[in-house]
């Protein structure tokens, strides 16, 4: 139906939506089942993401689901409903900070109301720690709560602060930053072809003045959490499709037993290179947006089957990665001379885990250490049926109507931007994170923490430049020569503006994604008149005049990007990020947030998982696997509260 991806789950700034898994029935039996269990993997983790975010956030979870399914508590009061909006949140966002800002939350009950409903539940339900009372948990737990002032920020990124002693993610603990970066820095072998990602699956704790590392691992850190996801791998490795998938499962099993690297790496280079089967998976310690530092990996997990249809788009794109390689804008020297191993799927996904759920990537491409794309190669992905809702969800918004400029433009966008959306997202996945390579000797952590914005905007610039490219419509992928200023429009646009609706007044560019987006479009409008905001009936639109120079000009900030990518150049890195991706004209803020008040739009997207229920035969074996899409926000949450609770 076209209305799926609805729900009537709206709340604060989000909108929850569902998705629907295309083509699940044609699945095997097997692959179903193998689907089923790798999705229990995904959500046996769920623990580890919270606690990674926030060392009170499990506690608080908890202590606010106990009031939040109390009978004895008033339901029908103010306070309540705020309390609900605020519990809501912290599911949301896995803790009590926003998904996408960072930002602490600011309760809408008071100190006392919760003081007060905490004495009326049954205090053996609540998170007390050994010998504490019920006020003992609250003097524990409200400054964290109720106090702006006590661990404000998630992940502080603000140059010149010590990121780590004012960032309430819990990668380490009493560490400073130099003192962090000094450690692991000595670790660093330079001679070293196929270092393994120091840090990346410990937190990093200070006892008795000596800095140690707590490894998360089956018998370490997270140790139940990760005991509970090696049992469901280990089922799913029995109904593996093939002995490939077996011996993949089986590395990540290893590495998730001793938390060794270098089985890591091994992993990564199986997983990379197993190509056969139908469903795929993601799962472990990835991505480091999370650490204000860009070491430590934040638990995720992504279960998934191929959409074989249109596939065909980014399998052509990887087919000809050699070519896009060697035409790129950038410097020799910074190009590959072999693109090996690039393989790109568009896939269905089945089950979103840790920090993939709620709100999850429309692209992946993994795996994220340098030398092993440079010398194996990557695995993309493009999710299709999470783009599809999102596109619905879209679709009839006003959204577009209040803030294009003109007639024509806007009958542009919508004959081609669906297609060219997904188009740029396969080129910046597919193409873009693989391309280009480091400098003999270059830290691949010589950017610190702009690292991050850095390797997204090289990835996006790849995408704009080589979308309008004769090259992708030879290959068929773009109906004709016009069709890549939807995107060039639309990406400006909401690089210069629109993305605006996500930041809070008063507030910088934080968000690594969002600084990527911001440093590309306020740098090219800096360069040339090309690209300008001009007013029009007191409303200020983005106006293109040349959209051929405008590819000049993404040409020109790509060599550059990739040159400081190459060359390990903090400075540049830090001067690039700060003056163009950090900053907020606070008028254009205001004006963009009043404009988008009245569109009645939440900004921010989630989605509510499938449930999978497995149908037993007369022999007590799985017969089949049925999704249900039925189940509300709160029942998941709290079941999943329930079911997957591995660390309280």
């Amino acid at each position: 139906m076209n209305d799926f991806c609805y729900t009537d789950e709206r709340f604060a700034d989000l909108q929850m939506l569902r998705y629907r898994l295309t083509g699940f029935e044609q699945l095997s039996l097997q692959q179903k089942t193998l689907v089923y269990y790798l999705s229990k993997a995904a959500l046996f983790g769920r623990d580890i993401t919270f606690d990674q975010y926030g060392r009170y956030n499990l506690r608080i979870r908890k202590m606010l689901e106990v009031v939040y399914t109390d009978l004895r508590v008033d339901h029908e009061t103010d306070d309540f409903r705020a309390l609900e909006l605020y519990l809501k949140r912290v599911w949301f966002s896995n803790g009590i900070y926003h998904h996408y800002g960072c930002e602490k939350f600011a309760p809408g009950f008071s100190e006392d109301y919760l003081r007060q409903v905490l004495h009326q539940v049954e205090a053996c339900r609540l998170p007390l720690n050994e010998g504490q009372s019920v006020d003992d948990l609250c003097d524990d737990l409200f400054p964290v709560i109720f106090d702006p002032q006590v661990l404000p920020k998630r992940v502080n990124k603000a140059d010149g602060e010590d990121l780590l002693l004012t960032s309430a993610c819990n990668f380490y603990d009493g560490v400073t930053q130099a003192e962090a970066e000094d450690y692991y820095n000595c670790k660093k072998d330079t001679n070293n072809q196929q270092p393994p990602s120091y840090g990346l699956n410990s937190t990093l704790v200070k006892r008795g003045g000596v800095l140690v590392e707590d490894v998360w691992c089956a018998s370490g850190h997270y140790g139940n959490a990760i005991r509970h996801i090696i049992y469901w791998l280990r089922k799913a490795a029995e109904v593996a499709e093939n002995d490939g998938q077996r011996s993949v499962i089986g590395k990540l099993i290893a590495y998730y037993e001793t938390g060794d690297l270098r089985l890591f790496d091994e992993y990564s280079i199986e997983w990379l290179q197993c190509l056969e089967g139908r469903v795929d998976f993601i799962n472990g310690f990835i991505e480091v947006y999370g650490d204000p530092l860009g070491l430590k990996g934040s638990w995720e997990s992504l279960v998934e089957y191929i959409d074989e249809e249109a596939t065909h788009r980014t399998r052509t794109i990887a087919k000809n990665a050699q070519w896009f390689e060697d035409h790129s804008p950038v410097d020799p020297r910074f190009r590959k001379p072999v693109v090996k191993g690039v393989s790109a799927n568009v896939i269905c996904a089945a089950m979103l885990g840790g920090e993939e759920y709620p709100s999850t990537a429309i692209g992946i491409n993994l795996p994220n250490a340098d030398w092993i794309r440079a010398q194996y190669g990557s695995k993309s992905i493009t999710i299709s049926n999470i783009t599809d809702a999102y596109n619905k969800a879209a679709h009839g918004s006003g959204f577009k109507e209040e803030f294009v400029i003109d007639a024509e433009t806007l009958a542009l966008i919508e004959k081609y931007g669906d297609v060219c959306d997904d188009l740029h997202t396969d080129l910046h996945e597919c193409l873009g994170h693989g391309s280009g390579q480091l400098l003999p000797g270059v830290d691949p952590d010589a950017l610190k923490a702009y690292g991050n914005t850095i390797e997204e905007a090289r990835a996006d610039l790849f995408g704009l430049y080589y979308i309008a490219d004769p090259k992708l419509v030879e290959l068929g992928l773009v109906p004709d020569g016009e069709a890549y200023k939807s995107q060039y429009y639309t990406y400006m646009m909401n690089g210069l503006m629109t993305q605006l609706i996500r930041i809070t007044p008063g507030n910088q560019i934080e968000e690594a994604h969002m600084r990527n987006r911001a440093l590309i479009a306020h740098w090219c409008a800096a360069q040339s008149s090309v690209v300008s905001l001009v007013k029009r009936n007191s409303k200020t639109y983005l106006q293109i005049t040349d959209y051929e120079e405008l590819r000049k000009l993404f040409a020109k900030l790509l060599a550059e990007v990739q040159r400081i990518k190459s060359e390990g150049d903090f400075e540049a890195a830090r001067d690039l990020v700060e003056h163009f991706a950090v900053r907020v004209d606070a008028d254009l803020h205001a004006e963009v947030l009043e404009r988008y008040k009245h569109l009645n739009l939440a900004p921010y997207k989630g989605f509510i998982n499938p449930q999978m229920l497995p149908v037993l035969g007369p022999d007590g074996q799985i017969a089949d696997i049925q999704l249900n899409y039925a189940e509300s926000y709160a029942h998941q949450m709290l079941r999943y509260s329930s079911e997957y609770a591995t660390l309280i």
